[in-house]
């Protein structure tokens, strides 16, 4: 087989580009117009090339979920809330790609300003709150998506994760109906769902991570997964990382008692805790989920904590302060079977994936 050519130099180049082009940008404004770079390359044909020279090496192909990952590093959801671009992003490198969230009916969000860019922590602060055109909307682009990434990769595809959470407008006493909505128009075309209820921007949402509204919202979902599509869908939920060390316990007894595929740890935080950025810039940014670098010491104790006490047979995607190939590393060395990023994709460019996928190939 032809070695793979060698990525061309930008990864190196990005920062002074980010520098040049995007730091003194709105970071949602910055956002769209990377993503449309991202996705133009496909649309174009470029993309083409990217795929042969970022495709994941053999070796790294791993099985969690009963699913057949080509790299253990994949995309976090909230870089493609609305699955427009997940091919393009496929193109990338990725091992997984998780869309979403996707709500059951569709919302506008929280009103902009609502992502700021905290640079010197290598970091995010959003209150994006879910905005997407809902699942109806989203479910023919999946469809197309799956078909279109079996055709291009074969069966060594990325694989295709879809995120639900709840409508806003939707009382928490609902929202195991909301969340079957998404679950009946969407789990046909997901590899694998994740219930998310650690988004600290849907109020009241975390109130649904107590394990006596946890369970039976899990339960239905699988069991409206498992219904509408004829087979057994991948099912895990996303915490948050400002769960108490008993939550997490419970959580986790609940995942093995409950037969869970498994656990996404962790989702964005309230904490503050520890920034460079001055707390005036900061506290003007106003509420929101923190995520990238300040996250990586909790979310290893999460993820030290989870694989303490959950079986091999319930998977563990740790997410949270990932940058390059010795986070992945060491979240692999800890006993995370997958491993997420999203926030350092902002700072590091679009040979993120890659670079790190060369970097645990050796």
């Amino acid at each position: 087989m032809t070695a793979l050519p060698p990525l061309p130099p930008l990864p190196r180049v990005y920062p002074a580009f980010f520098n040049a082009v995007f730091r003194g940008m709105d970071a949602e404004r910055a956002h769209h117009i990377g993503f449309s770079m991202i996705r133009a390359a496909e649309t174009s044909g470029a993309s083409a090339a990217l795929r042969r020279a970022t495709r994941p090496k053999a070796g790294l192909a791993t099985r969690v979920m009963g699913l057949d990952f080509p790299s253990p590093f994949g995309l976090a959801a909230g870089f493609d809330k609305q699955g427009l671009g997940t091919a393009a992003l496929a193109d990338l490198g990725f091992g997984h790609i998780e869309v979403g969230t996707i709500t059951g009916q569709p919302q506008p969000g929280n009103p902009a300003p609502r992502l700021y860019r905290l640079t010197e922590d290598r970091a995010l602060v959003n209150r994006m709150g879910f905005n997407n055109d809902g699942a109806a909307a989203v479910a023919p682009r999946l469809k197309a998506t799956r078909t279109l990434l079996t055709r291009r990769f074969g069966r060594r595809r990325p694989v295709l994760g879809v995120n639900i959470g709840k409508t806003k407008a939707v009382p928490l006493e609902d929202a195991t109906g909301d969340y079957l909505i998404s679950t009946a128009a969407l789990a046909r075309h997901a590899d694998y769902l994740v219930v998310n209820v650690s988004s600290p921007n849907t109020p009241g949402l975390r109130q649904l991570q107590d394990i006596g509204s946890l369970a039976p919202l899990l339960a239905a979902v699988r069991k409206e997964a498992d219904r509408t599509t004829g087979r057994h869908v991948p099912l895990a939920v996303k915490i948050a990382p400002d769960l108490a060390d008993e939550d997490i316990d419970e959580v986790a007894a609940m995942a093995v008692e409950m037969g869970l595929d498994g656990v996404i740890a962790t989702n964005t935080t309230v904490s503050r805790a520890g920034l460079s950025t001055p707390g005036a810039e900061v506290e003007a940014m106003g509420a929101g989920g923190l995520s990238g670098a300040p996250l990586k010491g909790r979310s290893l104790e999460v993820l030290t904590r989870l694989r303490g006490v959950l079986p091999d047979t319930v998977g563990l995607i740790s997410v949270g302060g990932v940058t390059t190939g010795d986070d992945v590393r060491q979240r692999l060395d800890l006993g995370a079977d997958l491993v997420q990023g999203y926030t350092a994709f902002l700072y590091e460019g679009p040979f993120w994936a890659a670079r790190i996928n060369r970097e645990l190939a050796g």
